[in-house]
């Protein structure tokens, strides 16, 4: 039986309602080289941090899913006590950002070194957080995937494939994604098993279309960044167009930043839940699949 781990241990689908499948707790988007990075105090994350996630738990969310990936400042122990401080699970990744948010030791670790260290982290525990990582994240240049880039995917590929674990890429431009559906493919996994985030930021919709027809989740998550008429548009069109079944939404919003004085001003992760949502249903969006697209399809993307 499938489940998803979290923070707080593995949940199964009937312990779980309406999961955010693209947010961030903790983010610090400094490269790995700078005086300070990721640098925070478990209670001050706390602080901010946590009335966000009370809000959504009173609008009946049940778990969301952590974004920030190494690169670009993957805490997951500020994860867990921003967690345990408001009992509502979070699912945290292993895996890491494009260049140049990679640090040194993933530049030189070969393959076989990031597949068992990502391996750990989704089989045992990230770091001694005690708790395990519930997906691999990843990303590629606007312009293409580089050699580097190539290297940590193929090496999450491998990890895919001995845990189910789905992979998640920040990739703006739907033909670098199919490259790296191509990659994925070719080191045996399955293109059903990665998620194109923010699929949005490609204009042409045919692309949109070619790689949900490769087997890929696609990604709109730009629910209270853009205008709500306009990401109600966007869903409607792939609603219409039968990808319905594919498609996850989201915020990616929050967040601590610790280059910012006190952490600086979250953005709330109530958009979805208050604007976008009545407004799917005002236009003739049925329960069920608003329930397809909150609950089920969040929860078929990232458990394992």
């Amino acid at each position: 039986m499938k489940q998803l781990f979290t923070t707080l241990g593995p949940r199964l689908k009937s312990d779980l309602g309406m999961i955010l499948p693209h947010e961030h707790v903790f983010v610090d988007l400094r490269t790995p080289d700078q005086p300070g990075y990721a640098e925070a105090e478990a209670g001050d994350v706390v602080r901010l941090m946590a009335p966000q996630i009370e809000r959504i738990k009173a609008l009946g969310v049940t778990a969301l899913v952590e974004c920030s990936t190494g690169g670009v400042g993957r805490r997951a122990d500020l994860d867990l006590a921003v967690s345990r401080a408001t009992d509502f699970p979070i699912v945290v990744p292993t895996g890491n950002y494009r260049e140049p948010w990679i640090p040194d030791w993933v530049k030189t670790a070969s393959e076989d070194a990031l597949e068992a260290w990502m391996l750990r982290e989704l089989d045992e525990q990230i770091e001694e957080t005690g708790f395990r990582a519930g997906w691999i994240k990843l990303s590629a240049g606007d312009d293409g995937i580089t050699a580097l880039e190539a290297k940590i995917l193929r090496a999450a590929a491998r990890a895919g494939i001995r845990t189910g674990a789905v992979i998640g890429s920040h990739t703006i431009k739907g033909r670098v994604v199919m490259d790296q559906l191509d990659i994925i493919e070719a080191e045996g996994y399955r293109a059903d098993r990665f998620i194109s985030i923010h699929t949005q930021e490609e204009p042409d919709f045919g692309l949109n279309r070619a790689v949900a027809a490769r087997g890929a989740w696609i990604e709109y998550d730009h629910v209270g960044r853009a205008p709500d008429s306009e990401v109600a548009d966007l869903v409607m069109r792939a609603l219409e167009a039968g990808l319905g079944g594919q498609l996850l939404l989201s915020h990616d919003r929050g967040w601590f930043d610790p280059a910012q004085p006190g952490g600086g001003v979250p953005q709330p992760y109530t958009p979805l839940s208050e604007a976008l949502l009545p407004e799917l249903t005002r236009r003739g969006v049925d329960e069920a699949t608003i329930t397809l697209l909150t609950h089920t399809n969040p929860f078929e993307a990232f458990a394992r």
